[in-house]
C-alpha cells in the first residue's frame, strides 16, 4: 500500500536518539464505548509532537489495519469483557507484528504492567493518572527501543554474513595453497624421475621416526612425526597471539630441526596447511581473518629460515672445514 507524505510513519525518517520525534503516526484500537476523540484532543493540545491518530474499532479491525498499513506505535484500550488488550497484543506478536504497543486502561499500573510485559507489550498506562506528555514520551521511547532492536538485528545478521564470507575466503585460500603444494610436488616428482640418482633422496629421514597415520599428508608427501606437528601447532598459536617479535629464536630452532631431518619446503607447507585447517575449523563462528593473516606471515618467515638453513648446509658441503696448521709447522715442513 502506497502511503502519502502525510501518512508516512516517523520510523522512515532519520532517527533522533533520546529526543521526541517531530511526528508520529499512531493507531488507536478501542471499542464503541470509548472512542478516540478524547485522545485526539489531548494530543492536539500538546504541541511537543504532531500525532496523527487513526482509530480502529475492535481487535479484528485493528489486526486488519496492521496487516495493511504501517504505524509508528499502537495504542490498545483494555476494556474487560469487550476488548482484551492482552489477547490482542499476543495475537499481534504471534502474527509477526513488531510495532511498539502501549496498553491503555483504568486499572492500576502495579496490577496490569507485569501482565502487559508478559505478552510483549512495551508499556501499560493508566489513563486516570497519566499525562499527555508522559504518554508521548512513552511512545517515543518504545519507538526508539524497537528501532534499536531492528538495528541490532541487522548488525547481527551482517556480522554473521561477514563471518561466513571470511570462512569461505579462508577455505578458498587454503585450497589454493594446497593446489600450489600439489603442483610443486608433481614438479619435484617429475624431476626425480628424470634424474638417475637424485642426491637428496639418500638424506630422507628414517622410517622409524615418521608417524604411521598419514591420511592428511597426501599420496606423494611423507607424513611427519606427530611431535613435530604438535610443536608447529603450538608455535602457530603463539604467533597468532604474540606476533613475530618474540618468536624469532623459536622459528630459527624450528628451521634447524627441519633441515636436520631433511624436511622439504612442500612438506613444510603441507604441515602448515594441516595445522591451519584444524585451527580454522576450531574457530566455529569466530572471525578467521586475523588467524589467516598471521598464519601467512608465519609460514613466510619459516620458509625464509628454512631456505637459510639449507643454504648453510650447502655452503658447508661445498667448503668443508679443514684443520689449519699451527704457526711454524708450515715453514719446517718446507725446509
Amino acid at each position: 500500500m502506497q502511503l502519502s507524505q502525510h501518512d508516512q510513519p516517523a520510523a522512515t525518517a532519520e532517527p533522533r536518539w533520546g529526543r521526541l520525534p517531530a511526528r508520529m503516526r499512531v493507531l488507536y484500537v478501542t471499542t464503541y464505548h470509548r472512542t478516540g476523540g478524547w485522545l485526539a484532543e489531548a494530543f492536539a493540545a500538546d504541541s511537543a509532537v504532531e500525532v496523527v491518530l487513526e482509530e480502529s474499532l475492535g481487535a479484528s479491525a485493528g489486526l486488519g489495519r496492521l496487516r495493511d498499513d504501517v504505524f509508528d506505535a499502537v495504542l490498545v484500550s483494555h476494556e474487560p469483557g469487550e476488548l482484551d488488550a492482552l489477547e490482542m497484543v499476543s495475537a499481534m506478536r504471534s502474527s509477526g507484528s513488531e510495532e511498539p504497543v502501549l496498553v491503555l486502561g483504568t486499572q492500576s499500573e502495579q496490577e496490569m504492567a507485569p501482565l502487559c510485559f508478559e505478552v510483549s507489550a512495551d508499556a501499560y498506562v493508566c489513563v486516570n493518572t497519566t499525562t499527555t506528555r508522559n504518554l508521548i514520551w512513552l511512545m517515543a521511547r518504545a519507538l526508539e527501543r524497537h528501532r534499536l532492536i531492528r538495528d541490532n538485528r541487522r548488525m547481527a545478521q551482517a556480522e554473521r554474513q561477514r563471518l561466513r564470507l571470511e570462512h569461505h575466503e579462508a577455505e578458498r585460500l587454503l585450497g589454493e595453497q594446497r593446489s600450489l603444494v600439489r603442483d610443486l610436488e608433481k614438479l619435484r616428482a617429475a624431476q626425480s624421475d628424470a634424474s638417475l640418482a637424485p642426491a637428496l633422496e639418500d638424506e630422507a629421514a628414517p622410517e622409524s621416526s615418521v608417524a604411521q597415520t598419514s591420511g592428511c599428508w597426501g599420496e606423494s608427501l611423507r607424513p611427519l612425526p606427530e611431535a613435530l606437528v604438535e610443536h608447529y601447532r603450538q608455535l602457530l598459536k603463539a604467533y597468532i597471539i604474540m606476533g613475530s617479535g618474540n618468536l624469532a629464536r623459536e622459528m630459527g630452532g624450528l628451521a634447524e630441526l627441519f633441515t636436520s631431518v631433511g624436511v622439504t619446503a612442500p612438506e613444510t607447507m603441507q604441515l602448515h596447511l594441516h595445522v591451519l585447517e584444524d585451527m580454522v575449523r576450531g574457530l566455529g563462528t569466530r572471525s578467521a581473518r586475523h588467524v589467516i593473516s598471521r598464519a601467512d606471515l608465519l609460514v613466510l618467515e619459516v620458509m625464509v629460515h628454512l631456505g637459510e638453513g639449507y643454504r648453510k648446509l650447502y655452503l658447508e658441503r661445498c667448503q668443508p672445514p679443514r684443520q689449519l696448521d699451527l704457526p711454524g709447522f708450515d715453514t719446517r715442513a718446507a725446509a
